[in-house]
């Protein structure tokens, strides 16, 4: 009988101690196997590299032919995007208007995503967005180093605008040669330019032409040439890059360089295709925008002397500006910069306020 219950006893402890341990009663051990298993996945995971995102094909659009300085410079940009993300950033450019979208527009064409990447001129958009109407003042700067300088600071305030207000990052900023005027008969005083039917470019340039007595007309840059053949026009503003294209030979006679703006292009790309790259192509994108940016700016005194050569080799002559003459110009143009910053935005406020204390116009 008491052999019989020892065994009974011996019995049941062995069952509870079975139960205790399938339970996970041996803790510790059990616990740290599974800690570590845990941890040697974690590990694993972590190690992985990031998945990459699928290359994107974007469309760049540009108004100007393909010879312009600013078609070449963003054939370039592309070349730089492909190479710098690796194959990641595919960029075809579509110059010479060939999608039909018209300069003024360009701020709501990427905007709505209608292309992912445009170039635009800086001031002909802004009759959407009135602070970019700052880099085209009449007589503001005076030359190309100035003109580099106001862009740096206006930068800043740009792209705040074009991300939070346009639903775009601009990638990179890139000059013209200062405009002048372009006409059929020599203009030597104020007098020369009234009456004259002058093609503008944006806002601030058809009051100059109002402000000198002339007629201005905002035409598109692909309605120039046929405007000037049959006499719509008999003038133009703008720079000799657009002069060449344009073949001005053929139809004006001399070029009058008072530089009344320094024209300024951006390339923006549409923010929700921007944020599909992961953030290893955002920056190599960002650097090859830089860099296309850097030797666009160091070669524009070249390029607008090659094209002045250019129109010169042609027939077209250059008629230097009188000081008497720029100083009519300025004089009657003062209003324009005082009604502009009288009604700007803030921001272009504060732009012109700091250009003219780093140039030590204050």
């Amino acid at each position: 009988m008491l052999k019989k219950t020892v065994l009974i006893m011996f019995l049941l402890v062995l069952a509870i101690s079975l139960i205790v341990t399938g339970c996970g009663g041996g803790g510790n051990d059990s616990s740290n196997s599974s800690n570590d298993t845990q941890k040697e996945d974690g590990n694993q995971q972590a190690e992985q590299p990031k998945e990459k995102a699928e290359p994107v094909n974007w469309i760049a659009n540009s108004v100007w032919p393909p010879n312009n300085h600013i078609s070449v410079g963003l054939e370039s940009f592309a070349k730089k995007a492909n190479e710098a993300t690796n194959g990641q950033v595919n960029i075809t450019v579509q110059s010479g208007g060939a999608l039909g979208y018209k300069g003024p527009e360009l701020l709501k064409v990427v905007r709505d995503g209608l292309v992912p990447v445009s170039d635009m001129l800086i001031s002909g958009v802004a009759g959407d967005e009135p602070t970019f109407g700052v880099v085209s003042l009449p007589f503001l700067v005076r030359g190309i180093e100035e003109g580099h300088t106001l862009i740096n600071i206006a930068r800043p305030y740009f792209d705040k605008i074009a991300e939070e207000k346009w639903n775009q990052k601009i990638l990179y900023i890139a000059p013209w040669p200062p405009s002048g005027f372009w006409t059929k008969n020599k203009a030597k005083s104020l007098a020369d330019v009234e009456g004259l039917k002058m093609r503008t470019f944006d806002k601030n340039g058809a009051l100059v032409v109002e402000a000198a007595g002339g007629t201005p007309y905002p035409l598109p840059f692909s309605e120039v040439y046929s405007s000037l053949a049959t006499g719509v026009i008999d003038s133009v503003m703008t720079s000799p890059p657009t002069a060449v294209d344009a073949k001005f030979w053929e139809v004006l006679d001399y070029y009058i360089p008072v530089s009344v703006a320094m024209g300024t292009d951006m390339v923006s790309v549409n923010l929700n295709e921007f944020n599909k790259l992961d953030k290893e192509t955002q920056d190599a994108l960002i650097k090859a925008a830089k860099e296309t940016e850097t030797e666009m700016w160091e070669s524009v005194a070249a390029e607008n002397k090659a094209k002045k050569d250019i129109v010169a080799e042609n027939g077209i002559e250059t008629v230097e500006p009188s000081k008497e003459f720029m100083d009519e110009l300025f004089a009657v143009t003062e209003s324009i910069r005082q009604e502009y910053l009288k009604n700007a935005p803030e921001e272009a406020k504060k732009i012109v306020e700091e250009f003219n204390k780093a140039v030590g116009r204050d």
